[in-house]
């Protein structure tokens, strides 16, 4: 049973609060002042402590320095200053008094989260916890499948195809291959293929002999050959030129480049990855990749997920984007509302993990509270071509046993919704109403169908 001490001079409100929250299974110890609180208790036996800011003889707030318990901080002179001064003090969170009494038990419940993430987190199960990949986050199906291939994958030298749409972490992939190998000792070399214009592509891979070309008034030594005895990361591959893509097919057959106006080829030993969000096999059909090429490198193919198929994990990683964003920016740690955590929940970011990073970012910046708000995320999504239900579909799914035929496109919605959404997640409701995330995610907003809650465990 997690314990909270209730620091309050006034008897009515520090009785209301201990009925409170005895009646949600906590267990509460009371003080008037911040002297009794230090004579009486050790504050880091505590889980929370509430505490008013103005109090007899000394502020609340120094019950803050006094303990590493977080100290939520309420007050009936509210003002933006004093919120402020209280968070910057070190403050967990601030209300101002009068309160609702749902208000205070959810900064509390989410106080109490957000403590147990950082001091002990829940222990993951022992098949899971070996495959977890440091610096990627994911507990879904999907990614622990992605996890295990890229452990498999990094004690080799096996060539790695990755595939994933823009903004999924293909670099990432990248990298947790290169540092789960053995040479890790050695930075990995990254290229973006499609920010190299074409005609210095080949120079930069393979490096150039003095006076190969005009403007080579030196020699260069090539990407490739800086990776000698590392790793090679080339994204997005499908933006190679073919004449490019014949010259690295040479290194992946004979472990050796030739540098630009070069007669002499030198060995190379470079573990080549590789990513791309395009469909290679297409580009092949339309001429523009190497089928040969394709076959040297798609050796191991890794697919990442987009983050709208990985349900379980949005939320962590707004979390825990949150908190590195704050502290990048030295802001005060800020929370997401509830409101503002369902719109994470249910927006299908098509922009995926970046887009989710950037929508972060923009609203810790804009944020004038603690509090983070659907309006800062700015994820609105917008009509489109898809938001649009084909009526058929939707008549195929009526319940057998409903008689009314004259219910109309609205009402074979909502029905199916509230009939399913307790089965079904948000993905497979989509699905079988044969519309996109973000279409149902629209709906339910317009149709005032809010996502139907977890019951917590």
């Amino acid at each position: 049973m997690n314990q909270i001490l209730v620091v309050e001079d006034e008897p009515i409100i520090r009785t209301a609060l201990r009925r409170l929250l005895e009646r949600h299974d906590y267990k509460v110890s009371e003080a008037e002042t911040v002297k009794e609180s230090l004579e009486r208790f050790d504050m880091d036996d505590f889980d929370v402590i509430i505490s008013d800011l103005r109090l007899p003889g000394a502020p609340g707030t120094d019950l803050i320095k006094a303990t590493k318990t977080p100290v939520l901080i309420m007050t009936s002179y509210s003002s933006l200053r004093s919120a402020v001064d209280s968070m910057k003090m070190g403050a967990v969170d601030y209300i101002a008094k009068p309160f609702e009494h749902n208000e205070i038990i959810e900064s509390i419940t989410r106080i109490l989260r957000d403590r147990k993430i950082k001091v002990a987190p829940a222990p993951i199960p022992e098949e899971s916890s070996e495959l977890l990949i440091p610096g990627m986050i994911g507990k879904c199906s999907a990614m622990l499948e992605l996890f295990r291939r890229i452990r498999k994958v990094a004690v080799t030298d096996s060539t790695v195809l990755i595939n994933g749409e823009s903004g999924t972490g293909k670099e990432l992939v990248a990298q947790a291959i290169h540092k789960l190998s053995g040479r890790q000792a050695s930075d990995m070399i990254s290229v973006n293929c499609a920010a190299i214009p074409e005609n210095l592509i080949e120079s930069e891979l393979f490096g150039h002999e003095k006076g190969a070309f005009t403007g080579a008034t030196s020699t260069r030594t090539g990407l490739i050959e800086a990776a000698n005895g590392s790793t090679l990361f080339l994204d997005e591959i499908g933006e190679l030129p073919l004449e490019a893509q014949a010259r690295l097919l040479r290194v992946l057959q004979e472990n050796e480049i030739r540098k630009v106006g070069s007669v002499q080829s030198l060995k190379v030993d470079v573990r080549l990855v590789v990513a791309t969000h395009r469909d290679l096999k297409q580009l092949i059909a339309d001429g523009e990749f190497r089928e040969d090429l394709y076959y040297r490198i798609n050796v191991m193919a890794l697919v990442i997920p987009p983050l709208r198929e990985r349900d379980e994990d949005i939320h962590e990683l707004a979390e825990v984007i949150l908190e590195r964003t704050c502290a990048r920016l030295k802001s005060p740690m800020l929370y997401f509302n509830q409101e503002a955590t369902d719109v994470i929940q249910d927006y299908p970011w098509p922009g995926n993990v970046r887009e989710l990073e950037n929508a972060i970012e923009r609203a810790v910046v804009l944020a004038e509270s603690e509090e983070i708000t659907t309006d800062l995320l700015a994820i609105e999504p917008d009509d489109d071509n898809q938001s649009k239900i084909d009526k058929n579909e939707l008549v195929s799914i009526q319940p057998e046993n409903d008689t009314n035929e004259d219910l109309s496109l609205e009402d074979y919605f909502q029905r199916f919704v509230l009939e399913h959404q307790e089965l079904m997640n948000e993905t497979q409701l989509a699905r079988k109403l044969g519309i996109s995330r973000k279409c149902l995610w629209e709906r339910r907003q317009r149709f005032g169908l809010p996502r139907k809650k977890k019951q917590a465990n």
